[in-house]
């Protein structure tokens, strides 16, 4: 079977599909008792009003019986989907065998082990599973960082999303996030991104990548510059929250090179774009680098099992037995079912597709970015694109209010979204890898559709 009909037979056919306006009667039932029992910070269905039944490949059914094109895919996490056939199968045969060993070797761990290998930089030789979620690979990341220089500081940058625990949340620059919380991990700095829309420097926009690069230098060599000689410097090497930015790979190799010339740590963050979401297995690949630390999670669960690792250089592998523990560490399911995801990843050539798929729909975004009125700026690479929304094109000033409605007409026609960005002003598409072409397509038209009728 080609790849294109077996990606085909994974997702629902007649998507999209409204029924009813969501959230449909049903929903609204689920929806009150959410409300009424669960937290006050439950964030999604405030902006995609409805309650889940099934998921089938790029696509979501309600329990009205709505089916949506999925180009969210719970953030990023379901880079194979719902219900992939392969990493199910694999996931139910492990359930019956054991599912919770700690950090006890096994078969299924080693497959996993040896499916990272397979992808990662030879480089990057260790590997470790940490907690669950990507906030505790970027605290293992970080504890490593520490670990090894015993300096305690850490660079981050600005529209950097890293996660929601203490030194994670730490490194994300989001105050939002961080608002009436005290204080978090100390010893934490921001240095502005190269972020060319909005451009922190007031240099020339196709010099941002370079300014960026030169003011980390700057910073490291500069006595007075208030920055002592930190552990690590952290990066997305696509910011995902911050907006989807997309540094040239100058930008990255400059960081790379400064980081190693003044013996800091370069921890590269690809708990969202890793895994072929941008074309390549990981995002730093782009520019030809190799981090000293990189962070996975999202995507290594194949369809949303949660786990997370850290892959780094022989180097760093100094931590005695007991230093960094966790009780799920060990989540055999997870583990089986990464490894099938990773393999079949591998066997597709998933990110080559995603590559592919991502230049014609940036085209696309590209025609629509000049034709339309609060379109600023279309940008993406492989299947991690975004449009950032504004009230007018000549001074850029952002509308999150626009963007807003750009989500929820979209998800009434159809379509899940995300929003985010410095100014909550850009609509994000993080679809399934395995995404057809015919139901992105949809997904385009019936954005292009949303954004001609807002103008």
């Amino acid at each position: 079977m080609d790849q294109k009909k077996r990606f085909e037979e994974l997702s629902i056919k007649d998507a999209p599909k409204i029924l009813t306006t969501p959230p449909g009667p049903k929903s609204r039932e689920i929806l009150k008792f959410q409300e009424q029992n669960e937290s006050s910070a439950v964030s999604y269905p405030k902006g995609m009003p409805m309650a889940l039944a099934r998921g089938n490949g790029a696509t979501l059914e309600d329990v009205d019986g709505n089916i949506f094109i999925d180009c969210f895919s719970g953030a990023g996490v379901m880079a194979l989907g719902h219900g992939h056939p392969e990493v199910l199968k694999a996931a139910h045969e492990q359930i019956d065998k054991v599912t919770h060993t700690l950090d006890i070797p096994s078969e299924t761990r080693m497959k996993l082990v040896k499916a990272l290998r397979g992808i990662l930089p030879k480089e990057l030789s260790r590997i470790f599973f940490g907690g669950p979620t990507g906030s505790d690979a970027i605290e293992q990341a970080i504890k490593l960082a520490k670990f090894n220089t015993q300096r305690f500081g850490i660079i981050a940058f600005e529209g950097a999303y890293h996660g929601m625990t203490s030194a994670a949340l730490a490194v994300t620059s989001d105050s939002g996030h961080k608002d009436g919380l005290g204080p978090l991990v100390p010893g934490v700095q921001f240095i502005p991104f190269p972020y060319r829309y909005r451009n922190p420097f007031g240099c020339p926009d196709d010099m941002v990548d370079e300014f960026a690069a030169d003011n980390l230098e700057r910073v490291l060599v500069d006595s007075h510059s208030g920055y002592s000689k930190p552990a690590a410097v952290i990066l997305e090497a696509v910011q995902g929250e911050g907006g989807t930015i997309i540094p040239k790979p100058i930008f990255l190799k400059r960081v790379r090179e400064i980081t190693k010339a003044h013996g800091v740590l370069l921890i590269c963050d690809e708990i969202q774009a890793g895994l072929g979401r941008t074309g390549k297995m990981f995002a730093f690949e782009h520019a030809g680098i190799v981090p000293d630390i990189v962070t996975i999670s999202k995507a290594l669960g194949g369809i949303g099992f949660p786990i997370s690792a850290i892959a780094y250089r022989e180097e760093l592998n100094t931590m005695p037995p007991g230093k960094s523990i966790g009780t799920f560490r060990g989540n055999m399911v997870a583990f089986a079912a990464g490894a099938a995801a990773l393999n079949w990843m591998v066997e597709q050539k998933v990110p080559e597709y995603a590559a592919e798929l991502g230049e014609k729909v940036m085209k696309r975004f590209r025609e629509i970015e000049k034709r339309s009125k609060i379109l600023g700026e279309a940008r993406g690479i492989g299947l991690m694109i975004a449009l950032e929304i504004v009230e007018d094109k000549k001074t850029r000033k952002p509308s999150p209010e626009l963007t807003k409605k750009v989500r929820k007409m979209a998800h009434q026609r159809g379509v899940m979204i995300e929003v985010g960005g410095h100014h909550n002003n850009v609509a994000r598409l993080l679809p399934p890898l395995i995404i057809t072409e015919d139901l992105m397509m949809k997904a385009v038209d019936i954005l292009e559709g949303v954004l001609g009728e807002l103008e």
